[in-house]
C-alpha cells in the first residue's frame, strides 16, 4: 500500500503527527518500535491534565486517540532502512518487509548515552534523574546531587538548590572558574572535585555515591545530564543534513519542520529549528501561544494528494520532550552534512 505519510517513530511527537494527519483523512502509517525515551522514569510531572501518570499510560491513551482514525495504521516494529523512490520514500523493515510513502516523518528521537559508571544504568529513572522540573518536586529537601558527566552540568548545579541542599560532584568534567566557584556557593552548593566512582543504589531509590577516594556520600536523589544521539541511522541513509551540539548530534529542519531533503520531516527530540539553538536535556513541555501546536501540518498536507513535495509542514513538538537542563548552554558546533 502506498502512504500519503509514513511516520517513523510512535511516541509522543509522532502520535502527535498522527493525529493531525489522522483528522486531515491522510492515509498514515505509523512505525513504532516502543523504545519511549522517558520508558525509564515511573511517572511524569509537568505535563498539564496528564501530572503524575506513568508515561507508559500517557502513550497508550495517546495511541488509542489516534488509533480511532480510519486513514491511521499503526505497526510495531523497527525500521532500518530509508531510500528515496521514483514515488516518494521506502522504508525498510527489521523483519525484511517495506512500506513505501510520499513524505516522511522522522520522530525517532535521542538515546541518552550514559557511560560505564558502575550504578548509573541500573539507577537511570529511578534515583537518577534528568530534569529538576520533572522530578525536583518528589524529591524536595531531601539530600541532592549534580554529577558532571557534561561540561554544562554547571548550569543544573546553579539551578538545583531551588530543590534542596545540592552537592555538585564536577567528575574531572567541569573546571570552575573562580567566579562560577563564588556563584555556586552563594547559591549554597557544597562542591565536590573528588571523582564519583560508584552510583549506589537501594531498590528503587538512591544510598549516595562512592568517590575514587573510598569515601561515600549519602544522597537521596543525583541529577545529571548526559551526551545523545540519533537513535535511528534514517536520517543519515536518506542524506539529511545532521548538526553537532554540546549535547550530541541532532537534525536540522527548517521553521516548518522539514529537514534539508525535500519530502522528509522531524519532530520531536531529534531535531531543531535552524533560528533556534538545540534544546536537550529533561522533560520540558513546549508552550505556545500561537494555537494548536500540530495545526499547520494538517493544512499543509489536505491538498491534493499529487501536491508538490515541497509543501510546508510544521514542526510536531513531542507532547514531553526531553530538553534540558543543560538546555541554557545553547552553543552549537560547526554543522556537518552526511
Amino acid at each position: 500500500m502506498q502512504y500519503e505519510v509514513i511516520i517513523v517513530g510512535g511516541s509522543y511527537a509522532g502520535l502527535s503527527a498522527g493525529l493531525a494527519l489522522g483528522r486531515a483523512r491522510k492515509r498514515t502509517l505509523i512505525i513504532d518500535a516502543g523504545q519511549r525515551r522517558n520508558r525509564f522514569a515511573h511517572e511524569a510531572h509537568g505535563f498539564l491534565g496528564q501530572d503524575g501518570r506513568a508515561p507508559e499510560a500517557i502513550a497508550a491513551a495517546g495511541r488509542a486517540e489516534v488509533a480511532a482514525y480510519p486513514t491511521v495504521t499503526f505497526l510495531d516494529g523497527t525500521a532500518v532502512s530509508a531510500a528515496q523512490s521514483e514515488d516518494g520514500f521506502v522504508i525498510g523493515m527489521e523483519d525484511g518487509t517495506t512500506h513505501t510513502a510520499a513524505r516522511l516523518i522522522l520522530a525517532t528521537g535521542v538515546t541518552d548515552d550514559l557511560p560505564d559508571l558502575p550504578g548509573l544504568r541500573e539507577g537511570w529513572g529511578k534515583g537518577v534523574l534528568h530534569c529538576p522540573y520533572c522530578h525536583g518536586y518528589e524529591v524536595a529537601d531531601r539530600r541532592l546531587g549534580v554529577l558532571a558527566l557534561v561540561p554544562f552540568a554547571i548550569h543544573q548545579a546553579n539551578m538545583l538548590p531551588d530543590w534542596g541542599p545540592t552537592t555538585f560532584f564536577t567528575n574531572g568534567v567541569v573546571a570552575l572558574t573562580a567566579n562560577e566557584r563564588a556563584a555556586l556557593e552563594r547559591r549554597g552548593v557544597v562542591i565536590e572535585e573528588t571523582p564519583v566512582a560508584e552510583v549506589l543504589n537501594a531498590g528503587d531509590g538512591l544510598a549516595g555515591v562512592r568517590m575514587t577516594d573510598g569515601r561515600t556520600i549519602a544522597l537521596d536523589a543525583l541529577f545529571t545530564g548526559v551526551p545523545t544521539r540519533l537513535t535511528s541511522p534514517l536520517a543519515e541513509q536518506l542524506g539529511c543534513a545532521i548538526d553537532d551540539t554540546l549535547a550530541g548530534p541532532i537534525l536540522r529542519v527548517e521553521a516548518m519542520g522539514q529537514t534539508t531533503v525535500p519530502g522528509v520531516y522531524a519532530a520531536g527530540d531529534g531535531h531543531e529549528h535552524d533560528e533556534e539553538p538545540p534544546r536537550r536535556g529533561g522533560e520540558r513541555l513546549r508552550c505556545r501561544g500561537d494555537g494548536p501546536p500540530i495545526a499547520d501540518p494538517a493544512r499543509a498536507l489536505s491538498n491534493a494528494s499529487g501536491a508538490a513535495p515541497h509543501m510546508a509542514m510544521a514542526n510536531f513538538p513531542s507532547l514531553l520532550t526531553w530538553d534540558a537542563v543543560g538546555l541554557k548552554a545553547r552553543l552549537k558546533a560547526p554543522p556537518r552534512t552526511l
